[in-house]
């Protein structure tokens, strides 16, 4: 038992730091490539890249019928005479030791989204590429960020959490047993990137604080949106009054009934936080985190004690008694996923031009009171609506 022991103290430590992959072009990086697999031993090589360009192949054509055979000598035409190993970029993650070939970024953006067509558009998806967003706290956020990144609503997101992975988040974070220990800002970086490595993450590793909020929204470019999820009433007000300050507009899921509310400070910079909501309350203290009793008032005000699932409401006298802190489900992260990335994505096309609070209340809309028969929903539209 002592030389198991041994070896399991002996054996490698996980890479908790690690979120950028390496890019090898050939026949440029030939030298760096070789190297990596001498040095590496574990390298994993993924070469799907025929796959890849047959996909690419129907994209640019759609209305023709390819047979297999005509599509692919399709995609080694497409090649114009280069060696397929030399065709596209070779990604590198060194966490998981994954070495993928893939097409390199103009084409792999246009095959990855080409099912977002036309409910985004070639055009707008070459609007949103352009877009910068920022996400405070990787529980929701995590679920919002790995939305935008599927529906490539971003070039370049800016992540901040100061917290990892524990086992109790797993009710709710997509990741797996391996990844605990891992800042969630690395986890969630890891997804991103390990989806699509060409879209631009950064890192706020120590979370958001007031020295570097201002950093954190205008560093780089000013972002286009900030999503606030995190838990920290004090980082929810001093955020909003410096996007507020910049006129960054601020969207935030609740994950209880669907709540998400939108503050359109570019449109109306004079428009008060949280609506008006916490106008009355004493001003959060700045040096000194905030205790529970403290929260209190804030978070009833801020989304509304009356509006609260009931479940929600009981619960909040027990915090810091039968249970650690507020109840989340993965339900309602997700959801909060879609909601709030659908909201982003119409507020950077200019479909969504205001501020509010809006409920996807499930209990409600997905109930016996509101079942309708098929064939009367077809009839009445309600399922489009």
């Amino acid at each position: 038992m002592t030389a198991l022991l041994e070896a399991l103290q002996g054996a490698s430590a996980t890479d908790r730091e690690t979120y950028r992959p390496e890019f090898f072009r050939l026949p440029m990086d030939k030298d760096r490539m070789e190297a990596l697999l001498k040095r590496e031993p574990r390298v994993i090589v993924h070469d799907t890249l025929h796959g890849q360009l047959t996909e690419l192949v129907r994209s640019l054509h759609p209305a023709t019928k390819f047979s297999k055979d005509e599509l692919d000598q399709a995609a080694h035409a497409h090649l114009k005479g280069i060696p397929s190993a030399e065709y596209g970029v070779w990604v590198y993650y060194p966490w998981n030791f994954r070495l993928v070939h893939l097409l390199d970024e103009a084409e792999f953006a246009m095959v990855r989204t080409d099912r977002n067509r036309n409910k985004i558009t070639r055009e707008e998806q070459a609007i949103l590429a352009t877009k910068k967003v920022g996400v405070i706290g990787l529980s929701v956020g995590q679920s919002v960020s790995l939305t935008m990144a599927l529906e490539r609503s971003f070039g370049e997101i800016r992540l901040a959490d100061f917290d990892t992975l524990e086992l109790s988040n797993l009710n709710r974070i997509r990741s797996g047993v391996h990844e605990m220990g891992v800042p969630k800002v690395i986890n969630t970086a890891r997804e991103i990137v390990e989806l699509d490595p060409f879209l631009m993450v950064t890192i706020y590793k120590e979370g958001i604080d007031r020295d570097n909020i201002d950093a954190f929204l205008t560093e780089g470019g000013k972002l286009d949106v900030l999503i606030e999820e995190c838990d920290s009433v004090d980082v929810k007000i001093f955020a909003r009054q410096c996007a507020k300050k910049f006129k960054i507009p601020v969207i935030m899921d609740t994950s209880d009934r669907g709540l998400v509310d939108v503050e359109r400070f570019d449109l109306e910079p004079d428009r008060p936080l949280l609506h008006g909501l916490i106008e009355d309350l004493p001003p959060v203290p700045e040096d000194r985190p905030m205790t529970n009793e403290e929260k209190l008032p804030f978070l009833a005000q801020m989304v509304g004690m009356d509006t609260l699932s009931h479940r929600m409401k009981a619960s909040l006298p027990e915090l810091g008694k039968s249970i650690v802190t507020w109840p989340q489900l993965a339900s309602g992260v997700v959801l909060g996923g879609a909601l709030v990335g659908d909201a982003w994505k119409r507020i950077a096309l200019n479909e969504l031009n205001c501020s509010g609070r809006w409920w996807t209340d499930l209990d409600v809309q997905i109930s016996p009171v509101t079942a309708l028969e098929p064939s009367k929903a077809v009839k009445d539209r309600t399922l489009e609506i």
